[in-house]
């Protein structure tokens, strides 16, 4: 299999951060709003260097989302961060009747999503937040694996005309995808060829899908890994390609099962070629406090969960 390396782990909120200070010096109708948290979502450079591009919302994130629809009407392209938890369930109104009803151009950039928040607990996590997004008509939904890639998608949906939901997150992750890399929305990414098994993984499961994989080739199971980072518009054609020579699927990201990226596959595969599937997913609950690292392990949403997915579902084959 592919092998890939760690080129040092470093957050997918910084690879936001530092895309939107080169959208700054490159595109001068990139605004950024944000709700009291500049910190955490890494824009105080691109404060710094347009301070008359950048809105201070506050705590109040249901009048971030009409504004940002907003300055779309005068042609500016909105970039409104905070909390993937504040980002869509406080405001999914605000969204659904003034974003996406009128396919306003407004960019909205969730930080800190899924359990690995980690300690702030379940009120501050979100496990919903991709399905409730992907139910929006018009919406497209992105969730990057790594820093590279999260800068590379935010630059990309800075071109794309139309509402985007961008996910990423706080802790500190494997790097691997590369720093030159073109993002093209809607289009998976090939990470290893396989011929027993399709392991489709989306965010912060991506790499622990490479890990995953390499156990398994010890095992002699030859992994297929395939990089979903936009889950809408999903990119059928890869999926089903692979399924077709593997046979069986596993679908792994950080989210509740109900809703995310399994259900999609799922659906995809249910109305054209249905296979075997396991989901690597949060089994409807909240989260807790703790380290990324335990969250995840409780959670069942790491490599030694997904290896044990795909044993299951070659029994299945």
């Amino acid at each position: 299999m592919t092998k890939y390396i760690d080129q040092g782990k470093n957050d997918t909120r910084s690879g936001y951060g530092e895309a939107m200070t080169e959208l700054g010096r490159t595109n001068p109708n990139v605004v950024a709003l944000c709700a009291d948290l500049v910190g955490s979502l890494k824009i105080q450079p691109f404060i710094d260097e347009n301070p008359e591009r950048f809105f201070q919302i506050g705590i109040a994130e249901a009048n971030m989302m009409g504004i940002a629809a907003g300055m779309t009407i005068g042609g500016k392209i909105p970039f409104a961060s905070t909390f993937a938890n504040f980002a869509t369930g406080r405001v999914y109104d605000q969204i659904r009747q003034s974003i996406a009803y009128s396919n306003k151009n407004v960019k909205i950039c969730a930080s800190h999503a899924g359990v690995t928040l980690g300690e702030d607990g379940a009120t501050h996590q979100i496990l919903e937040d991709i399905g409730m997004m992907k139910m929006l008509p018009g919406m497209t939904v992105i969730n990057p694996c790594d820093f590279n890639q999260t800068k590379a998608a935010t630059l990309a949906i800075a071109e794309y005309d139309g509402p985007v939901y961008l996910r990423f997150g706080r802790p500190k992750v494997a790097n691997f995808t590369p720093v030159d890399q073109k993002f093209e929305i809607g289009k998976a990414v090939m990470l290893s060829e396989g011929t027993d098994v399709t392991i489709v993984a989306t965010g912060h499961l991506v790499w622990e899908a490479l890990i995953a994989a390499e156990k398994l080739e010890e095992q002699g199971i030859s992994a297929e890994v395939i990089n979903i980072h936009t889950i809408k518009p999903f990119d059928e054609e890869a999926v089903l390609k692979s399924v077709k020579k593997t046979g069986c699927v596993v679908s792994a990201e950080e989210h509740n099962y109900l809703g995310g990226l399994g259900e999609t596959i799922a659906r995809t595969l249910t109305v054209q070629h249905p296979a075997p599937q396991e989901f690597v997913a949060t089994q409807d609950t909240f989260g807790e406090s703790g380290t990324p690292d335990q969250l995840m392990e409780k959670y069942g949403l790491n490599n030694k969960a997904i290896e044990k997915a795909v044993l299951r579902v070659l029994k299945r084959k």
